[in-house]
């Protein structure tokens, strides 16, 4: 028989199929290192369990470890296998997107959320919203480049857009997982919800959730207009 030439994506589904291990990695779109410890708690399995899941997932490059002093930290391994779980969940969701998230449970994680460094959920779509009503964005190629109204109204926020990296991708749109509408990704989005952290407008609250602080609701809100449509 001769060779085939398909993507070899039998073994990385088989990977991710396990509900374990699709714990483990939901838990890791935060952007966040995590130990084997916290990541056996999200996944609900026994430590023992968790070590041979995570050296399934070291094997298979979907995510990566590194050693800081006793602990080693585990991450995923990079923004394309964050995007192939959040394009997972949008299929997976896609005939009950509305139900899905009207759960008490799930509504602080529709809110506002971290997707691998950059702020998603409502919160995520209106910011975008918000840039796009000034045509702070237009497009660059593949992706999209911050205009100098975009730059102005960044300002307002207190934020210094950072100069475009080499080896990054700057600016791009998002499909959201929950909302089904674009949030902004690339390196000036994950800049920018480090500068909202930083701000205590943000908070991280349980997961990937993110929570506005009351200084959050006086500074941040009055800028990014009213909630999406549904």
């Amino acid at each position: 028989m001769a060779p085939t030439h398909e993507p070899r994506i039998a073994r990385v589904a088989a990977m991710i199929a396990d509900p374990a291990r699709s714990r483990m990695l939901c838990r890791l779109l935060s952007g966040e290192h995590a130990t084997a410890g916290e990541l056996a708690r999200a996944a609900t399995v026994t430590p023992a369990t968790a070590s041979g899941h995570l050296a399934g997932l070291l094997d298979a490059g979907l995510v990566c470890a590194e050693a800081r002093g006793r602990h080693r930290y585990y991450r995923l391994a990079d923004a394309e296998v964050a995007h192939a779980l959040e394009a997972l969940a949008l299929v997976a969701e896609r005939g009950d997107a509305a139900r899905g998230w009207v759960t008490s449970h799930r509504q602080p994680l529709r809110h506002a959320r971290c997707c691998y460094g950059h702020l998603a959920g409502t919160l995520g779509v209106r910011l975008m919203q918000a840039l796009l009503s000034v045509r702070g964005l237009q497009p660059d190629g593949p992706g999209l480049a911050l205009t100098a109204p975009g730059r102005a109204w960044l300002a307002t926020l207190d934020f210094d857009a950072p100069s475009p990296h080499p080896r990054r991708r700057y600016a791009y749109a998002c499909m959201d997982w929950s909302e089904r509408q674009d949030h902004l990704a690339g390196q000036l989005a994950d800049a920018l919800l480090a500068h909202l952290l930083h701000q205590g407008w943000l908070r991280r609250d349980e997961g990937r959730a993110l929570a506005v602080t009351p200084r959050g609701a006086r500074h941040l809100l009055p800028r990014l207009g009213p909630p999406p449509a549904a």
